[in-house]
């Protein structure tokens, strides 16, 4: 275990949960007293030794967490972000694709929500954001490796909760009137070029159909004889 406890901490990985013998092979013979920095510092001899497969604290790497709003609710303050009341929120937890499984517990004042990682992410939706949701908030990522539970947590998420600038039913009825309004001013923008382009070829067709006729009628003179044209001419 000595050995183990070195390798775990010349890797940064905690402490050692468990280590597993492998096969002898000869090579370069380790000797700790446990209190090495680095395998380095360490007493080594040239003779045949078992192999060791070390498992330590540190397996899982730490989560990431981050806070989403459908409604654009949330802006940064200086402290952190911050959420304005009546409007939800998600917040996510997610993790590196280390093992499948595992699932994240996300911990924040007052209660802890569990939900199983699905493709390595966890979505936590609150609705109506209130003075009770606001606090620190943190994702905790489980999972079953090599026979052991191991742990790892994320950094603090710190929300805060403070008052809308107008109440949010509000902002929802103005916001849907907005798209009301665009949705009738492209149709109108859209159907006008379109109704004046009809009169355009109305108009246009009426006047090829004159200058069609008095071609047929310049045609029919150049046909006729002298006589027939001066005849036309005393007719008309």
């Amino acid at each position: 275990m000595s050995i183990a406890e070195v390798v775990c901490r010349q890797m940064g990985c905690g402490s050692t949960v468990s280590e597993l013998p492998g096969n002898t092979t000869r090579g370069f013979g380790v000797f700790c007293d446990g209190s090495e920095s680095s395998l380095r510092e360490c007493w080594r001899s040239y003779d045949l030794r078992p192999g060791l497969t070390v498992i330590c604290s540190d397996l899982l790497v730490q989560p990431d967490i981050f806070l989403t709003d459908p409604m654009g609710g949330v802006f940064r303050g200086h402290q952190g972000p911050e959420m304005f009341r009546g409007y939800n929120f998600t917040i996510t937890c997610s993790t590196q694709p280390q093992y499948p499984g595992g699932s994240f517990l996300l911990t924040f004042t007052g209660s802890n929500r569990t939900q199983p990682a699905v493709n390595h992410s966890a979505a936590f939706l609150f609705p109506a954001a209130d003075d009770s949701h606001q606090g620190n908030y943190s994702c905790v990522y489980d999972n079953y490796v090599f026979s052991h539970n191991f742990s790892s947590e994320s950094e603090l998420l710190s929300l805060t909760i403070t008052a809308s600038p107008l109440p949010a039913f509000i902002i929802r009825h103005v916001v849907v009137l907005l798209i009301l309004l665009t949705a009738i001013t492209t149709s109108y923008l859209y159907y006008k070029p379109t109704r004046r382009q009809k009169r355009v070829n109305r108009v246009s067709s009426m006047d090829l159909y004159v200058n069609a006729m008095e071609m047929v009628s310049l045609s029919s003179r150049a046909e006729a004889g002298p006589g027939e044209e001066r005849a036309a001419q005393g007719t008309e």
